[in-house]
């Protein structure tokens, strides 16, 4: 297969991610590959095609990810046709656009949608991510499996919410990577206004009940075609968990990985997901769960692979890609 992964800017994709683990098995199961930033589109004079400046990634005997990906960073980029691909991986964020690059934000869904048209398989859904990167998309799941929540751009609002549940997690609607996200005891909470003012900065606010357990972090659990993702008997789950005195559990604000075993409240909740995840085209999610519910649903960059790799010494990205060269062949 032609395979290209769709992402933020190629200059600055990080070798240990998620992205460039898919990439190296794409490569190794003998896939062309390429590399297309969301900047790097273009749409033809008078044919209509939609053409890209893209790098090929190709994987050499002896690399690392690290060299894998300064080789891809240094080629020249060459003119493709991305309509002749036969699958797109979307892997951009659009989240972290629309705070930087407000013009960049929509393109991923609306490139991946014009593509998936004119017959190429585009993963995930685009038009379904354009739901999905927003935490109402949890809303769209049975009532067992998500804590009660408020969307509001009203503090008042907030204020009663916390009052009536008590223990509570204020965050932005639209925001990842555990930016702006506040612990809330109760409604006297000291500093409640001055929490609620800065994720209102953002847009809407999500209020979430607390979830027992929470306190000592989250489970990511990587979910393949509705099904948890698994190889040679191993599954890609892990947890995360908070360090110090801040009680986010993300790895990018200092939460560190331990081994989990997903028991049966972990396979309910994915039960309970799987038939409308697999038809909303959600192909290769990440959930984080905290006893029976999911507070997060991680649909458009989902990482976290390198935690697999280093806990369970296994890399399930190739089960990944053979999924994808199934899902291609299915449509073809």
């Amino acid at each position: 297969m032609r395979i290209a992964f769709f992402v933020k800017e190629i200059d600055t994709e990080v070798d240990e991610y998620t992205t460039t683990r898919l990439a190296r098995a794409a490569c190794q199961g003998g896939h062309e590959v390429w590399y297309v930033g969301v900047g790097d589109v273009e749409l033809g004079d008078g044919d209509g095609q939609l053409l890209a400046r893209a790098r090929r990634a190709e994987f050499q005997s002896g690399d690392t990810l690290a060299t894998l990906m300064e080789r891809i960073k240094e080629r020249d980029a060459e003119r493709i046709v991305m309509e002749d691909l036969d699958a797109l991986f979307l892997r951009n964020e659009s989240i972290d656009d629309l705070q930087e690059r407000p013009w960049a934000s929509p393109l991923g869904a609306v490139f991946g949608q014009m593509l998936k048209a004119r017959g190429v398989t585009v993963v995930n859904d685009p038009m379904s991510l354009i739901r999905a990167t927003s935490k109402l998309y949890l809303e769209e799941f049975p009532e067992k499996i998500r804590p009660r929540s408020l969307v509001t751009r009203d503090p008042e609002a907030i204020e009663k919410f916390v009052a009536k549940v008590g223990h509570s997690v204020v965050k932005p609607l639209y925001g990842g990577k555990g930016r702006n996200v506040f612990m809330i005891e109760d409604e006297n909470e000291t500093n409640l206004a001055q929490m609620t003012e800065a994720v209102l900065q953002d847009g809407y606010a999500l209020a979430q009940e607390f979830v027992d357990g929470g306190e000592n972090g989250d489970v990511r659990i990587f979910l393949l075609d509705g099904q948890i993702l698994e190889h040679d008997g191993k599954l890609a789950a892990f947890r995360r968990v908070p360090t110090g005195n801040d009680p986010r559990a993300n790895i990018s604000v200092g939460g560190r990985s331990v081994p989990v075993d997903a028991g049966d409240v972990e396979l309910s909740v994915v039960e309970a997901m799987s038939e409308k995840l697999v038809a909303d085209g959600m192909f290769f999610v990440g959930i984080d769960v905290i006893g029976d519910k999911v507070v997060e649903i991680n649909a458009e960059s989902a990482g976290g692979m390198q935690s697999v790799e280093r806990l369970y010494d296994v890399d399930v990205c190739p089960t990944v890609i053979e999924a994808l060269e199934r899902r291609h062949g299915s449509t073809s």
